[in-house]
């Protein structure tokens, strides 16, 4: 997967590193069911979230030989911005930077924005509609104070129109980069299941998301995981055997 790549845990660690491998690159992906360039971009999320800077380096080598774009590959790191904040992801641009020059990318990418300062706001909340659905939206900013309201101003016209508005990456694609990167953060169980939601929203459906949480478990934890999978069995519960 990654070629030339020799770690130098090998030497030091062989033990772990056969362990690691077996489970993380052969057990695990015969339960994903995701396609190659699909799994290597939720892991590329997790692990910003995460905030394995070095992981990320080598997995981001393994995904741009295999088939992930530069364009993908920022767009991912700039996804981050508004889920895992600037002062995490800053050293995780750099690095995608890095790594792009020195495969001989030319800095910096055709731009992927699709909103202006006038348009922002309006084409954010319409994609937050598409995605977390009109009603909801609704409701958010219908319950909320009027001290706190410019939240959901920011959610509707930063997140979602400043980033999630952004072309290179599919709307469905971006929903599980998301969901992959609220639940190695940690702390997110209210929003991991709101973004569940979401996913199904866009058309990601249980056996898709429970795909990316098992491609996730050796970077992020069983905690973790195993967190994400009571979020997907609430919201997405699995068949009955009436119904199967």
């Amino acid at each position: 997967m990654i070629p030339g790549d020799v770690s130098t845990l090998k030497d030091t660690d062989p033990e772990l590193v056969e362990v690691f491998g077996n489970f993380a690159f052969d057990e695990v992906l015969r339960h994903s069911g995701l396609d190659t360039r699909t799994r290597l971009m939720v892991q590329l999320a997790a692990l910003i979230g995460c905030q394995a800077l070095s992981e990320y380096r080598v997995m981001l080598g393994a995904a741009l030989t295999n088939g992930v774009t530069p364009v993908e590959a920022r767009e991912i790191v700039y996804q981050a911005v508004p889920y895992v904040g600037m002062g995490k992801v800053f050293d995780f641009i750099h690095a995608t930077n890095d790594i792009l020059t020195e495969r001989g990318v030319r800095l910096p990418l055709d731009g992927q924005s699709t909103t202006t300062p006038a348009t922002r706001a309006e084409k954010g909340r319409a994609v937050q509609e598409q995605i977390v659905g009109t009603d909801r939206v609704q409701r958010m900013y219908a319950s909320a104070a009027g001290d706190e309201l410019h939240f959901q101003e920011f959610l509707s016209a930063n997140c979602f129109g400043d980033h999630i508005a952004r072309t290179g990456i599919d709307v469905a694609v971006r929903e599980l980069l998301t969901l992959a990167m609220l639940v190695s953060l940690g702390g997110c169980d209210p929003q991991v299941k709101g973004h569940v939601a979401a996913n199904l929203n866009v058309g990601n459906d249980r056996q898709t998301l429970i795909g990316v949480i098992t491609v996730l478990l050796p970077f992020i934890g069983y905690p973790r995981t195993l967190n994400a999978l009571a979020a997907i069995n609430e919201i997405a519960p699995a068949p009955t055997k009436e119904s199967t």
